[in-house]
């Protein structure tokens, strides 16, 4: 397969290859505390390997995608505590992907797609979304590879609250780079005492709440890794490459 890296091309190559029809992916990932066994680089891993492995099943598919070097710095705030995270402010990254948009709509291509592997990137890219679309007329979208909390069944039962460093987010570093995983320094930081709210929760609850890592132990895990398994994440990852081209799918053909 030709390389679909942006990086690797030309500039006069790039300007007669892209067409308005290509879409551009940029993953955007972060370097911060993922508790004692997982790596710094743990959100960075999954928006880069992943978003490449669903840019390649896109291109088999028929689909003109292409793929920028990922964002590893990004808004990491609520790890601030913890030695090793490197963030940026929410003002210097909305200002770090304008200008990546801006650049991007120098080129023949008109639709740019983040491919996020940090939750904390979520609200500021919704925003970037309209801004890049009111100041350039990019096609602009957001996704990233589903990470489900563990439910009892399919891993631990997190109560809904496996977000960060738990089943599933191990598992998929664990199939990805076992090496960087020590699951021996694991252990459950589920808060309990919340289960029982139904508005106001992490995911999908009707009421958002504010909140850093440590706010629910000193870890700054909120999930239960115990039960990861390279399979578990072998299986996380083949599901996020199938979702990921068919967002792409669609994607490809929305119109406004």
């Amino acid at each position: 397969m030709t390389s679909r890296e942006w990086a690797e091309l030309s500039g006069p190559a790039l300007a007669s290859t892209l067409t308005e029809d290509s879409i551009i992916v940029l993953p955007t990932g972060a370097i911060e505390h993922h508790g004692p066994h997982l790596p710094l680089k743990t959100d960075l891993l999954t928006a880069d390997l992943v978003g490449h492995l669903v840019v390649d099943a896109a291109v088999a598919a028929g689909l003109d995608v292409w793929i920028l070097p990922p964002l590893a710095f990004t808004k990491s705030n609520e790890h601030h505590w913890a030695p090793g995270t490197v963030w940026l402010g929410w003002e210097t990254l909305m200002r770090t992907v304008m200008d990546i948009g801006r650049s991007v709509a120098n080129t023949p291509a008109k639709t740019l797609v983040f491919y996020n592997g940090h939750g904390g990137n979520i609200a500021l890219l919704q925003v970037a979304l309209r801004e890049l679309h009111v100041e350039f007329g990019l096609r602009t979208f957001l996704m990233g590879a589903p990470m489900p909390a563990g439910d009892g069944v399919n891993g631990p039962d997190e109560l809904g609250f496996g977000i960060h460093g738990g089943h599933s987010e191990t598992s998929v570093i664990m199939h990805l780079r076992p090496d960087l995983v020590d699951l021996s320094l694991a252990s459950r930081a589920v808060p309990d005492h919340l289960a029982d709210f139904e508005l106001v929760k992490f995911n999908g609850g009707a009421v958002s709440f504010g909140w850093q890592s440590n706010d629910f132990g000193p870890s700054g895990v909120i999930g239960d890794p115990t039960g990861a398994s390279a399979a578990a994440g072998a299986v996380f990852v083949e599901n996020a490459v199938t979702h990921g081209v068919a967002a792409l799918t669609e994607i490809s053909r929305f119109n406004r």
